[in-house]
């Protein structure tokens, strides 16, 4: 059976904070994940590939403990 994980256990095993994972989402920087709504709140539902995109994206477009890569 699968593993899945919260937004909140996904920012903590990147190395982000949970709002900047957020903001990837919403502008479109990585695929959100499957979710459900539980009392009208979106529960995130990540699993080890939707971990394995969000590693990668910050491997290509950030650098250790300095942010954001800058644009050649």
């Amino acid at each position: 059976m699968a593993k899945n994980y919260s937004t909140a256990q996904i920012a903590h095993m990147v190395g982000v904070d949970k709002q900047t994972l957020l903001r990837w989402i919403w502008v479109g920087k990585i695929p959100e994940p499957r979710y459900f709504e539980n009392g009208g709140q979106k529960i995130r539902l990540w699993t080890d590939n939707d971990l394995k995109k969000v590693r990668t994206y910050k491997e290509a477009n950030y650098r250790k403990g300095r942010g954001r890569k800058k644009k050649d």
